[in-house]
């Protein structure tokens, strides 16, 4: 689902909502601006329900470190030949107070096993969040306006000199969208 509805978009950037003739052309930037967003946070902001599998090697410990950003657990099955669902008392979700996680430790005295051929699976719902937050739903408003508004500029990245100096129009996310999404940014190597 897009972080942000074309009716959103549309209000943004005074188009009436009776309006139809960009329809099109308004969806796809809003699609382009949420992949934009989600590459330069590499993560995505909406939780998706799926499957995930983990071998040893993601173990260090009673902790299992996760590829990606983890809201829920709504399943965690045990590899090995056994197979057995783990219990939710024998696990928290790491951080224990925030989300979204980052990766599952076992408690209790519970203990992981996995090879490649019977892994460890994590079912639950994937995601910086189950809904993307309020900063973020504007990010993807005001950079598919951004997109929408280029359209017809000759060059992107230009100099311009006016009376009251000079001006740069950058290539790329603009200065306030950057700022707001920089401290969504997934630290590198954590995964």
């Amino acid at each position: 689902m897009p972080y942000a509805t074309l009716e959103q978009l549309k209000a943004y950037v005074n188009i009436e909502a009776d309006n139809n003739d960009d329809d099109v052309l308004l969806a796809d930037l809003l699609e382009r601006a949420q992949a934009m967003i989600n590459a330069h946070c590499n993560r995505v902001f909406e939780a998706v329900s799926e499957s995930r599998c983990y071998t040893m090697r993601d173990v260090q410990g009673d902790v299992l470190f996760l590829d990606k950003d983890l809201v829920s657990v709504e399943t965690l099955v045990n590899g090995g030949a056994g197979g057995a669902e783990i219990a939710t008392s024998d696990y928290v979700l790491l951080p224990r107070n925030e989300r979204p996680g980052f990766a599952i430790q076992l408690i209790n005295g519970a203990s992981w096993d996995a090879d490649d051929e019977h892994p460890i699976t994590v079912e639950g719902a994937w995601g910086y969040s189950a809904t993307p937050p309020e900063d973020v739903v504007h990010a993807t408003i005001r950079l598919a306006a951004y997109l929408y508004r280029a359209r017809d500029a000759q060059v992107f990245e230009t100099t311009s000199t006016i009376a009251m100096g000079t001006m740069t129009i950058p290539h790329g996310l603009p200065v306030d969208v950057r700022l707001i999404l920089d401290r969504y940014k997934a630290q590198v190597g954590w995964r």
